[in-house]
């Protein structure tokens, strides 16, 4: 069936065939997505205003949950504590609490990818964002990008650049970038004492030199380098990667090489929706920055069901992920003999 003959209503009625895979499942997935998303952006910028985390540079100590968390040391400045007491307080109140999360952090990631990344972060909700008002404005996802993307959503609907969409960018960045600037402020330093002061446009010397910086730093890194920020220089995610590669098991999304001729009917709708850039249908090693959004599995969900097909990508873990690197060969050669051969529907 070709793009031009499909109706967005039928598509969004008809399941499968023998799969209960309908493109409407990608659409409920990347709306939880939308709000765990929106909820710990949120929580980002709120948590040091309502006192739920923070470290107060002006009290010597953090805040959490309201209350404050110090590490006890007072006795043992004044001679009451010895040393050794010292050093169990400063085990059990600091080194442990942050080793345990840090251990369920990684072993989350060890089973499961970059989950954060792709479900809570709110960097990467950023990155995203801009990545979709980047394409409308010039069918690019990134000022990078060697050619604009094909002008249709995977479901077949016209998308169309207009060079208007260039405004609402550029303010996104802005606004974006003052956001994080003063939010990261204010883990930092008392929240009422920031937002007042930038309010009433009185902020201290250093606290506008801080902003005004961080601003325009971030400003930079959304607008040109946001992905290879997240490839390559965030700890935190690097660190998540390193979890996910040592376990063969682990949650992956597996490519139906079997069916790749029909790729041929699409036009690679799962790499252009990966906001990474990445190529989903790759092997694990290739994915290394794969962050588990899912973009990829509904922008397939939607391309192959507007056809009545299943889709060729699919979340898997266990023996079925184990398995999956000894298909290496056959898997890039499909793929290759796939895009090869494209068909009416795919220019």
């Amino acid at each position: 069936m070709s793009v031009g003959k499909w109706s967005p209503d039928d598509a969004s009625r008809r399941i499968v065939s023998g799969t209960g895979v309908s493109p409407s499942d990608g659409i409920k997935r990347q709306r939880l997505r939308l709000l765990s998303r929106t909820a710990f952006f949120a929580l980002f910028v709120l948590a040091p205003v309502l006192d739920v985390f923070r470290y107060d540079l002006t009290l010597g100590h953090a805040i959490l949950f309201g209350h404050d968390w110090k590490l006890g040391l007072a006795p043992f400045e004044s001679g009451v504590l010895d040393g050794g007491e010292a050093s169990l307080r400063v085990l059990l109140r600091g080194f442990l609490p942050i080793l345990l999360g840090a251990g369920l952090f990684l072993w989350l990631a060890w089973r499961y990818g970059r989950l954060y990344c792709g479900w809570l972060c709110p960097h990467f909700s950023v990155v995203e964002a801009i990545n979709g008002l980047m394409r409308r404005a010039s069918g690019k996802p990134s000022v990078w990008e060697p050619r604009p993307l094909p002008p249709r959503y995977p479901d077949g609907r016209p998308l169309s650049a207009d060079r208007r969409y260039w405004w609402p960018t550029i303010l996104v960045i802005l606004a974006m970038s003052l956001l994080w600037s003063v939010s990261l402020l204010t883990y930092l330093l008392p929240p009422a004492e920031i937002w007042g002061n930038l309010a009433r446009t009185e902020l201290t010397r250093n606290q506008a030199i801080f902003i005004s910086v961080a601003t325009l730093a971030f400003t930079v890194e959304f607008t040109l380098a946001r992905h290879l920020f997240c490839r390559y220089g965030c700890a935190v995610g690097i660190f998540q990667s390193l979890a996910w590669m040592a376990n063969r098991r682990a949650l992956v999304v597996k490519f139906d090489s079997a069916k790749a001729v029909e790729c041929g009917s699409c036009f690679a709708a799962c790499d252009h929706a990966c906001p990474m850039r990445l190529r989903p249908r790759g092997l694990k090693r290739h994915m290394f920055t794969c962050t588990q959004c899912t973009q990829c599995l509904s922008a397939c969900e939607a391309a192959q069901g507007s056809r009545g097909r299943m889709p060729l990508l699919t979340w898997v873990q266990g023996d079925e992920a184990a398995q999956i690197a000894s298909f290496a060969a056959p898997r890039a050669t499909a793929i290759h003999s796939a895009e090869a051969k494209p068909t009416e529907s795919s220019v």
